[in-house]
């Protein structure tokens, strides 16, 4: 079943889910615990639209094609069509937040980098992008006051704070649009920060989003 975007207070958001345009290395320390080095520019990349899957329901990774990797993201659902926007007009058309998970294939990752070849198939494939409703949002936030967690079997694994981010929101959402435009029902992950790591079978997960979000998930055996 395709991913639906729905907002956490059960309003309905009016348009399908589309691409999803996601990040590298937008927290320091995660581009340092891979041994990669900190970019100076945004280094970005998609997700098509079928690797979308409710993070409230159990995640069934492809174990068998390797070990798959938690990455735990901001999530940011577009209301309005971008094409070389603002910052301001940027930070206007984020209609909702949420959270992500970015599953990775990092074994086979590392092999097509190894290669010199487009990694899609360990980012894109089916299930990659467990996305969480969304928070509804009424006004621009205080993206550098938003902080999110990842626990796994009771055990803090990450902690981002916004104002951590080498790209700032409003900064990353405009060059996107640079590149790609921004649709209704597009979805921007803002990038992990530090304490990624092989996602266990069977592991109970809670996630939680300043502004009351909390989703408690599992993973199969």
């Amino acid at each position: 079943m395709r991913f639906v975007p729905q907002f956490a207070d059960g309003q309905a958001f009016p348009h399908p889910l589309g691409k999803i345009v996601c990040i590298g290395r937008n927290y320091a320390e995660h581009a340092k615990e891979l041994d990669n080095p900190v970019p100076t520019e945004p280094l970005l990349f998609i997700k098509p639209s079928t690797s979308a899957v409710a993070l409230e329901e159990p995640l069934e990774p492809p174990f068998a094609r390797g070990d798959v990797h938690f990455e735990t993201e901001l999530a940011l659902l577009i209301g309005e069509t971008l094409t070389h926007a603002t910052q301001d007009e940027a930070e206007r058309a984020v209609v909702g937040i949420g959270l992500a998970l970015d599953l990775t294939l990092r074994g086979v990752q590392s092999q097509l980098k190894e290669k010199g070849h487009p990694w899609e198939i360990a980012k894109g494939f089916d299930g990659a992008c467990p996305l969480s409703t969304f928070l509804p949002l009424s006004q621009v936030p205080n993206w550098n006051a938003l902080a999110f967690t990842l626990e796994i079997d009771g055990e803090t694994r990450q902690h981002g704070e916004g104002s951590d981010m080498i790209f700032t929101v409003p900064t990353l959402v405009a060059e996107m649009s640079r590149h790609f435009t921004l649709e209704p029902g597009d979805v921007i992950l803002t990038g992990t920060p530090a304490g990624v790591g092989e996602l266990p079978r069977g592991a109970k997960l809670r996630l939680s989003l300043t502004g009351g979000l909390e989703i408690e998930t599992s993973v199969v055996e």
